[in-house]
């Protein structure tokens, strides 16, 4: 009787779990159908290099509060909602263009991460100031001249121990770019920043300490 009733409970406490791995198996199989589907993107969007590069950082460091300034038509959102799917987190993603922010709600249903995405139509610069946080990765790859505004908003609802990325900055010799911005960064004494080279040129800012 005893046994009975013990496999009972294991049975009722593993339909949960069960129904989880199902729903990110169906995730899993959505994205990469999607991907295959769609190829390589280069309308404003991330390489596949630097979307896998999003993706590991937010796998390996667990995260869950993710803030995109600048979706374009959602490539590297995509990368981060299907990180973000295994972790349990959610993501808020900005667009000021009306038909590209259209386009990657398109996308993202396409693939089966809408539910993970809070996708909004809106001028950067007046949001990202306005949103209250807190966030524990951030991936920047909006206007270039704003950069250093959209860090200084964000860094203090950034939590210490949280990732804050940028798209565009490099440091190989002869494709320097964004050099101020990046300076910036490695003067910043409460955070360690390094350069991935190896796609679109990635700034990876952890956040060691509050100011």
């Amino acid at each position: 009787m005893k046994k009975t009733i013990l496999i009972c409970i294991i049975a009722i406490f593993s339909i949960p779990c069960f129904s989880q791995q199902k729903e990110q198996v169906d995730i899993d199989k959505k994205v990469e159908t999607f991907f295959q589907k769609h190829g390589g993107w280069y309308d404003m969007n991330v390489p596949a290099s630097d979307g896998k590069l999003l993706y590991d950082l937010i796998l390996e460091n667990n995260y869950q509060q993710a803030l995109e300034i600048g979706t374009s038509t959602g490539h590297s959102t995509i990368w981060m909602a299907w990180a973000l799917s295994k972790t349990g987190g959610k993501l808020i993603t900005i667009e000021i263009d009306k038909t590209r922010h259209q386009e990657a709600l398109e996308n993202f249903k396409e693939a089966g991460v809408d539910h993970i995405i809070d996708a909004r139509l809106a001028n950067a610069h007046e949001l990202v100031p306005n949103l209250t946080g807190p966030f524990d990765f951030v991936f920047s790859d909006a206007d270039k001249g704003w950069y250093q505004r959209y860090f200084e908003a964000v860094d203090p609802k950034l939590k210490v121990g949280g990732c804050y990325t940028t798209h565009n900055v490099s440091d190989r010799p002869g494709v320097r770019w964004n050099q101020d911005y990046l300076k910036f960064l490695q003067r910043l004494n409460h955070y360690e920043t390094t350069v991935n080279n190896s796609g679109g040129g990635m700034a990876i800012s952890f956040k060691r300490a509050d100011r």
